[in-house]
C-alpha cells in the first residue's frame, strides 16, 4: 500500500477513536436508528447505481475543497451552494468529501446539502476502515459509501459491504490495480476504477480502459479521477462500458462549479 494512503489511514484510525470519545458507538447506533426511522426506512437520495445506469451522462459531480496533492482548490466553497448548483445543472449524482485533515471536508457538508434541497444520491467520500463510519454516513444523509480496496483486507471489505447494505447504503468499491481485482467478486453495487495512484498521485485515465476488461459484464462501472474532457467520457462510455464518471477538481477549480458542469454536459 502506498505511502500517502498509509499515512491517511493511520491518521483516520486515530480520528475515529477521538470521535468515539465524543459520541460513543452505542450513541451513534441510537442516532442512526432514529434517522432511519425518520426517513421511514428509505435511503436519502435513493439508489446511486440506478441513477447512473439510467443516466445518459453519468456525471458524479464532487464537492472537494482541498486535496493532498493540490492543496486548497476552493477554500471558500460552500456545501450549501455548490452541491445544489450541481443538481440544478445536470449532475446524475454527487460525491461529497467528508475527510477533514486531508480534504477539508466534514460530515455536516452532506447534511447542509440535504437541508438546502439536494435530492440526488450522495456518495460519502472518505477513507472508510470501520463500521462506525458507516453509521456516520447513514446518519448524515448519504446514499452510498466509498470502500477502497487498498485500505482494507478482503474480509474487512466484505464485512463493511454487508453492514452498509444493512443500513440501506450502496457501496462504490474502488480498485486501482490488478491486485485489487479479487475484491470484485464481493459484488459491490458499483465498481470503481481510480485513475489516480493513491501513493504517487499520478493520474492516468488509461487505467480505466486497461482494467475495465477484467470487470464482470453488465455491472455499474465508475471511472474516477483525472477526467477533464468530454471526449474522454464518450470513450469511457463507448469503449469501456462505464456508466459513472467521478469528477471534482475539473469543476471545483472554476469560478462557478455549477456552470462549469453545465458547459461540460453540453459538450457531451
Amino acid at each position: 500500500m502506498a505511502d500517502i494512503l498509509e499515512e491517511i489511514v493511520a491518521h483516520k484510525r486515530i480520528e475515529i477513536e477521538q470521535r468515539k470519545r465524543f459520541i460513543s458507538p452505542r450513541q451513534m447506533i441510537t442516532l442512526t436508528d432514529r434517522k432511519i426511522k425518520a426517513d421511514e426506512g428509505l435511503t436519502p437520495g435513493g439508489s446511486m447505481r440506478d441513477a447512473l445506469m439510467s443516466s445518459s451522462t453519468g456525471i458524479i459531480a464532487e464537492f472537494k475543497r482541498k486535496s493532498p496533492s493540490k492543496g486548497w482548490i476552493k477554500e471558500e466553497g460552500k456545501a450549501s451552494v455548490i452541491p445544489l448548483a450541481y443538481q440544478q445543472n445536470g449532475a446524475s449524482a454527487l460525491s461529497i468529501l467528508t475527510d477533514i485533515d486531508y480534504f477539508g471536508g466534514y460530515d455536516e457538508y452532506i447534511q447542509e446539502a440535504r437541508h438546502v434541497g439536494v435530492t440526488l444520491p450522495i456518495l460519502y467520500k472518505n477513507f472508510v476502515v470501520e463500521e462506525y463510519q458507516l453509521l456516520q454516513a447513514r446518519y448524515c444523509g448519504a446514499s452510498a459509501v466509498l470502500l477502497i480496496a487498498a485500505c482494507l483486507t478482503k474480509q474487512e471489505c466484505k464485512d463493511l459491504l454487508n453492514m452498509a447494505h444493512q443500513l440501506g447504503l450502496e457501496v462504490l468499491l474502488e480498485m486501482h490495480n490488478d491486485q485489487d481485482f479479487e475484491y470484485a467478486e464481493l459484488e459491490p453495487d458499483m465498481y470503481g476504477i481510480n485513475n489516480r495512484n493513491l501513493g504517487t498521485f499520478v493520474t492516468n485515465v488509461e487505467n480505466s480502459f486497461r482494467l475495465a476488461e477484467q470487470l464482470p459484464k453488465d455491472v455499474c462501472r465508475v471511472s474516477e479521477s483525472g477526467i477533464s474532457n468530454p471526449e474522454v467520457v464518450r470513450r469511457l462510455r463507448e469503449e469501456g462500458g462505464f456508466r459513472g464518471f467521478l469528477m471534482g477538481e475539473q469543476f471545483m477549480k472554476q469560478a462557478d462549479p455549477g456552470i462549469a458542469l453545465n458547459e461540460f454536459i453540453a459538450n457531451l
